[in-house]
């Protein structure tokens, strides 16, 4: 049999590309099922192991006491004789056999598939019903579609080629795994641009993101690697040649290839072209940008059904408002008219001194308290006492604020060591409103928020941190 054996393995290994080592460990597992049913139930208080010699294929067989391994105690294996196995016995084992050899083979397809993940795979239509595709994906591997991963009015038949991006690769409830396919996720449209363009595939070009509304538009952001090549023009190809080749895959699918920036306004803008941006403001607390084109571009920034400013969005990602000149001046007008009565009602102060404020972009009460009084002493009209006066109404309305509409402050926030109220408020804006959410904060981002020095920052930090150290 020892001869035998060797060839068996010799010949699975070879045909199903398994390892030979995992082969003698089932096959080690498949004889002692076997011996273990020829035994009987009488040897269940045993737990029976067999090593085969893999230089001739002989093999020995050990008993194990299993009420040790109960006990913790270490087993003594105890070498028996079996004479010929019954056919029942090697039926039992054959199935085993089997079993795990199949089981291994599909574990080393998943395993080649694993590498190609992301990337984009050519299969025939096998299988087709209503919810799905079953790809014969070649090397004995199946993949499935989902009809929900096709772009619109995709119908392929049996036996149609289709090109697909595995999306991931998971064991299914009985152990098998499973290749799922995509034409509609984002890495669909890399893995094609990665084929078409060899500069990308070089990685003289970085693909830094992907949006896609699958079928009608997508937006892809890249940038440069080398100053010598032309991010954009690479990837459209001479008179647009590449880019058309993979709108063609897609169905037709438009495709705006876009310079990437880190500066997101920029980025915007670039998303946005070609429409004309007239101004661009960031809100960065609320990360909005409302953007303002001429009245001529504003349907094709926003694009049919918003598809455009949204997709845009997805690709900075801001929130981005696309506005009208008319709209935004109105829009304008309003937040002045209420920036106007905010500083009147709470400084206290005329219609003329509140516009001259705004004038001179004093458009808040944390920017007239905490701004350095020379800022505003250089407004005309304005001497020290009316600035000094000014800037701490607008301290007491901060705190106003913060004690009628805030969240809870903590007293030990409050009662910190120089710490004034206006600035507790500002810290509770921020959502920091007791000492242990002010320890989190790093120096700079406490010298963002509050107008402090070096030192005063430090301090109020360490002391927010004193539990950490006790």
């Amino acid at each position: 049999m020892g001869k035998e054996l060797l060839l068996v393995i010799e010949k699975v290994s070879n045909e199903k590309e398994i390892d030979k080592d995992v082969l003698f460990r089932v096959m080690e597992e498949s004889l002692s099922i076997a011996i273990k049913k020829k035994l009987g139930d009488i040897e269940d208080i045993f737990e029976i192991k067999v090593t085969i010699d893999k230089n001739n294929g002989t093999y020995k067989v050990f008993k194990v006491p299993t009420n040790c391994i109960i006990r913790e105690q270490k087993p003594i294996p105890e070498e028996i004789e079996v004479s010929i196995l019954g056919r029942i016995p090697v039926t039992a084992a054959k199935k085993f056999l089997f079993q795990q050899i199949r089981k291994l083979e599909k574990e080393t397809i998943a395993n080649k598939f694993l590498k190609k993940i992301n990337r984009i795979v050519h299969g025939e239509v096998k299988k087709s019903n209503r919810e799905s595709l079953i790809l014969d994906l070649g090397e004995n591997a199946e993949g499935i579609l989902y009809r929900t991963d096709l772009l619109n009015h995709e119908n392929y038949r049996l036996n149609d080629r289709v090109r697909s991006v595995i999306t991931k690769i998971e064991k299914d409830i009985k152990g098998i795994y499973q290749i799922f396919l995509s034409r509609t996720h984002e890495n669909m449209l890399r893995s094609l641009l990665s084929i078409e363009v060899p500069e990308v595939l070089e990685n003289l070009i970085e693909i830094v993101n992907v949006v896609r509304d699958p079928g009608c538009r997508a937006k892809v952001a890249v940038k440069s690697n080398d100053n010598r090549v032309d991010p954009v023009g690479s990837c459209v190809g001479m008179r647009g040649s590449r880019i058309q080749a993979i709108s063609n895959e897609l169905q037709g699918e438009k495709i705006d290839v876009i310079l990437w920036d880190d500066d997101p306004a920029q980025l915007v803008i670039n998303s946005l072209a070609p429409a004309d941006i007239i101004s661009l403001v960031q809100d960065e607390d609320i990360n909005t940008m409302d953007v303002v084109v001429k009245e001529s571009d504003l349907s094709q920034a926003i694009g049919k059904n918003g598809q455009n400013v949204r997709l845009s969005s997805l690709i900075s990602g801001w929130k981005i408002n696309i506005l009208s000149e008319s709209t935004a001046e109105e829009k304008k007008k309003d937040e002045t008219l209420h920036i106007k009565k905010n500083l009147i009602e709470t400084l206290d102060i005329d219609h003329d001194i509140a516009e001259v404020l705004i004038e001179k972009d004093f458009t808040s009460l944390e920017e007239i308290a905490y701004k350095d009084e020379k800022e505003l002493l250089n407004i005309d009209g304005f001497d020290k006492d009316l600035v000094e006066e000014l800037q701490e109404r607008a301290k007491t309305g901060i705190l106003s604020e913060a004690l009628s509409h805030g969240p809870d402050i903590s007293e030990d926030l409050l009662n910190m060591d120089d710490m004034q109220k206006s600035w507790v408020y500002s810290l509770a804006k921020k959502g920091i409103s007791n000492r242990e959410a002010l320890a989190e904060l790093s120096l700079d981002d406490l010298m963002d928020i509050l107008p402090v020095s070096k030192d005063i920052a430090t301090k109020f930090i360490m002391t927010a941190r004193e539990p950490w150290f006790k």
